[in-house]
């Protein structure tokens, strides 16, 4: 059987979220290795990485009417809320424990994060990460690539990795931070992922991001 009959099933809108999805995921990774060498550092990767996953976002939501493709719209999305609250709720408490516990064993401060923290119109926009994030990877790349029916677990290991691993392209902060961010986004990834495609919802993975992501804020400023 042919590559090309063997896919024969995949719509073209789906060929194209995964393309564009792995092709601003290189460019994200080749203008970040490149900021790193210059005063800009890794900021305008940052930039291209929420303002790019926005925009295919919004390209293929409205222009291709893909929201219930990306998993944005339709699927179980109550049972994607509640799995989502409740594992968000495990992990804020999780995470708020680990980050007391890092500054009270003697862990190394998390300077280049408290010092973004500090800088009010950043906190602001971290939701807007948050919801990047999530959409690009357990929304866009997720359902891209189960749509040419890859083994979930294998999905979740691709988009997990792939989104650890970006912490080291798009964060301006040491890369021992970079380390430590990319080693708390592993459960995110898992558990967001395995939540997206069990529920084709992508909103409960954003609960658990968000509830992880306040719990590291507010663990940061108890302990500073």
């Amino acid at each position: 059987m042919t590559s090309s009959k063997k896919f024969s099933f995949v719509q073209e809108g789906d060929r194209e979220r995964l393309k564009l999805s792995f092709g601003l995921m290189a460019l994200i990774w080749i203008v970040g290795f490149a900021g790193h060498f210059t005063p800009l550092r890794e900021w305008p990767a940052l930039t291209l990485y929420v303002i790019g996953s926005l925009s295919l976002v919004l390209f293929q939501g409205v222009k291709r009417d893909g929201w219930k493709s990306m998993y944005m719209a339709g699927g179980h999305y109550k049972k994607s809320l509640l799995w989502g609250g409740a594992v968000g709720a495990l992990l804020f408490f999780m995470a708020l424990f680990n980050t007391h516990n890092h500054y009270e064993n003697g862990g190394a401060a998390m300077d280049g994060m408290e010092a973004l923290l500090r800088k009010d119109f950043l906190l602001y926009l971290f939701p807007v990460l948050v919801l990047a994030e999530e959409l690009f990877w357990r929304g866009i790349m997720a359902s891209s690539l189960a749509a040419y029916n890859v083994n979930r677990h294998i999905v979740v290991l691709v988009t997990t990795l792939c989104f650890a691993l970006n912490h080291f392209a798009v964060a301006p902060v040491a890369m021992e931070e970079r380390l430590l961010m990319s080693i708390m986004a592993l459960p995110l990834g898992i558990a967001g992922g395995y939540i997206t495609l069990g529920t084709k919802n992508v909103w409960g993975s954003v609960v658990v991001h968000m509830s992880a992501m306040i719990s590291m804020f507010i663990g940061i400023q108890m302990n500073t």
